[in-house]
């Protein structure tokens, strides 16, 4: 089980979409405001916030779910199900932890710290969505080679002229490029999600 190439670039589109309201916030916040001003209360308010808080966190804690998982042998944790399975609930989780994060910001990036943590988080989020859907597209091309050279089918691997790749190095490389950019951001937003977390309480 594992994410095809369409319905990744299916979660991409819902991805665009759940991201939209942050590029609109100025416009229909202010809106919101002097229109319906119990609704903004409402979504400005501590239960919307603490709700919302506390289900982002569980989407959160799904996603390390994954390192768990693939990790386990070496920790000796023992999880059921195969790595492609445990892959594919990660993206889809990711997914909507995008959508939970968006209700939980009512579509406002914040100021300050806030809004270091948001944008954090999108690169997060979108460096693993764009690194696997690359990936995936690549393994499911007909193709035996790329690049931006014209490529023969009279090529062989041994003898591949520079700038053209076989599938196996192809994904290696891209893999070590956005795993990488992956991994720095999610070290990040963990440590800055933890700072988040403990100003909330102190400052309640």
């Amino acid at each position: 089980m594992k994410p095809r190439f369409s319905t990744l670039i299916l979660l991409t589109f819902v991805t665009a979409l759940l991201l939209m309201p942050f590029v609109f916030s100025g416009l229909y916040m202010p809106q919101l405001q002097a229109q319906a001003f119990e609704i903004h209360e409402f979504l400005r308010g501590n239960l919307y916030k603490q709700v919302t808080g506390f289900v982002s966190l569980a989407f959160v804690l799904s996603e390390i779910a994954l390192t768990l998982r693939k990790r386990g042998r070496k920790w000796k944790i023992k999880l059921p199900g195969s790595i492609l399975i445990w892959r594919s609930l990660h993206v889809f989780a990711g997914v909507g932890l995008v959508g939970i994060v968006m209700l939980h910001t009512v579509g406002t990036t914040g100021v300050n710290f806030n809004a270091a943590l948001m944008w954090v988080f999108w690169g997060t989020s979108i460096s693993a969505l764009v690194g696997v859907v690359a990936e995936t597209g690549v393994l499911e091309s007909p193709r035996k080679y790329f690049g931006w050279v014209p490529v023969t089918p009279e090529m062989k691997p041994q003898k591949l002229p520079f700038g053209v790749f076989s599938k196996g190095p192809l994904i290696r490389d891209m893999r070590a490029i956005w795993l990488s950019t992956h991994i720095f951001f999610t070290f990040m937003f963990f440590v800055m999600l933890g700072f988040h977390i403990f100003m909330v309480y102190f400052y309640a």
